[in-house]
């Protein structure tokens, strides 16, 4: 069985809901009536799953939300293959940090895949009026950018398996190249011979 490694890191603002959604993944837990604690530098765990002939760790990297720790965060996205990029859909004002750390990472890290993250759905579900951040609106900039998008809720675990899944897929992808991309290679690698023969006037 082949192994395979992907880096991860979660980005985005403080109370975005980045650790839950990390602890739901690993461990299959909610933590709701704890009291909300700051992730200070980063937190790390690691996951392995099957998918078909492989076996993949995933190495999750839950960086720090508040903007005093931006720097820092640089430090564990770098070489990242996957970014989860955390918006709270009860806050407005996460979903601006998301365009920040999304032009970071086009800037620094471009064969990185991105992913937005809207968390907390079961409160959006439990009352539509505490979404603050248009689902239409979100769907147009994961198309602009050309992300996937999910919603989550760490609480019920509604979208979580199958984010992490998407991911390890996508991934696979990349490394296996599809019958077009092997033939535009086999056209690429031919003798520079034929490539002037064609080419002559």
């Amino acid at each position: 069985m082949k192994r395979v490694d992907i880096k991860i890191v979660l980005l985005g603002k403080e109370y975005g809901g980045k650790t839950s959604l990390l602890e739901r993944y690993l461990y299959d837990r909610f933590n709701g009536d704890l009291p909300y604690q700051n992730t200070i530098g980063a937190a790390f765990g690691a996951k392995k799953i099957q998918l078909d002939d492989k076996q993949i760790t995933m190495g999750i990297w839950d960086t720090a939300g508040s903007e005093r720790y931006e720097a820092m965060s640089k430090i564990y996205y770098r070489g990242a293959k996957a970014a989860i990029v955390c918006y709270d859909l009860t806050d407005s004002s996460s979903f601006e940090r998301v365009k920040f750390w999304v032009e970071e990472l086009k800037k620094f890290e471009e064969d990185c895949m991105i992913y937005l993250c809207g968390t907390k759905k079961d409160l959006v579900q439990e009352d539509r009026q505490c979404r603050k951040i248009d689902y239409h609106t979100t769907t147009d900039y994961a198309d602009d950018i050309g992300a996937n998008l999910f919603e989550t809720s760490s609480k019920t675990g509604e979208c979580v398996r199958e984010l992490f899944m998407q991911i390890a897929i996508d991934f696979v992808k990349k490394l296996v190249p599809s019958p077009k991309e092997k033939n535009e290679n086999l056209i690429l690698e031919s003798p520079r011979k034929k490539s002037t023969f064609c080419c002559s006037s």
